[in-house]
């Protein structure tokens, strides 16, 4: 994606806090129901996750590596990878503090 760790990070984030937005209010929208297309779009929804956050977390990086830049491509992925598990965190420290119930 970029060679900001920090944007990366970000990046995956807002695309996971979407995804979940989606989900919770589609799931009160529509109720529940007994049909075989949900666990069809959840497989789908799941397939195409992995595909972003592996574009999000390993293009630059697999382009480093590709050009022979290899610490360079490590150094991106475990940044961008440290910068994330920080938010995660800071969610959950948030999450369980009661700052965002």
């Amino acid at each position: 994606m970029t060679k900001n760790p920090f944007i990366n990070a970000l990046a995956a984030t807002l695309y996971i806090t979407l995804i979940a937005s989606v989900m919770f209010y589609g799931m009160r929208r529509t109720g529940s129901a007994d049909t075989i297309i949900i666990p069809i779009v959840m497989l789908s929804l799941f397939t195409l996750s992995a595909a972003i956050m592996g574009y999000i977390f390993l293009s630059q990086p697999l382009q480093f590596y590709l050009d022979g830049k290899k610490k360079d491509a490590v150094d991106l992925f475990l940044k961008t990878v440290a910068v994330f598990a920080g938010i995660t965190i800071l969610i959950l420290i948030l999450l369980f503090s009661e700052i965002l119930s």
